[in-house]
């Protein structure tokens, strides 16, 4: 069965073309804009275990600084990851983790930058995750419980579609 899809553009999905196969999104005729996009996400713990975050002495070390790292990395690495996505020269990567003390739990927050023809939002998700799992890779000794939730694009702009954050 075939399922022909409506021209991109209007709501419809843009990784396939009319015959329903999935294929990567021509952007050869998009202008260079600067592009930003900004993700969050979170990872809720034991109390105990948060404590060795923020101590610093967790057994595998610096959590936060190699969670940093690897987020950047994840960022970098995201057409390899994800079949349809663009390899994009990145400008920029900024990721901030803030530690909430009161909830049991890291929150996540990557800024991924280009000046290019397609967005960023994959990157700036993939980092986020992959920070994310970073803290759990190197907690789960101690904590197989954690949980990662609410990673979610915040912002973006740039591009044909302009700014969008969300409500």
């Amino acid at each position: 069965m075939t399922t022909t899809l409506p021209p991109a553009g209007d709501g419809t999905l843009t990784h396939f073309d009319g015959a329903g196969q999935a294929h990567m999104v021509d952007v050869g005729a998009k202008n260079e804009t600067h592009r930003i996009a900004v993700a969050a996400g979170t990872i809720r713990m034991q109390p105990a275990t948060l404590a060795l975050v923020v101590a610093g002495n967790a057994r595998k070390g610096d959590v936060l600084g190699i969670a940093r790292i690897a987020a950047i990395m994840g960022a970098k690495r995201t057409s390899d990851l994800i079949p349809l996505c663009h390899p994009l020269a990145i400008t920029k990567v900024a990721v901030e983790f803030e530690v909430d003390e009161a909830a049991h739990c890291v929150h996540c927050r990557a800024q991924v930058e280009t000046h290019g023809k397609t967005g960023v939002e994959m990157e700036a998700l993939t980092a986020v995750q992959v920070g994310l799992l970073t803290i759990y890779d190197m907690c789960k000794a101690v904590d197989r419980g954690m949980v990662m939730t609410d990673v979610r694009v915040l912002e973006k702009h740039g591009g044909k579609s302009g700014d969008w954050s969300a409500a």
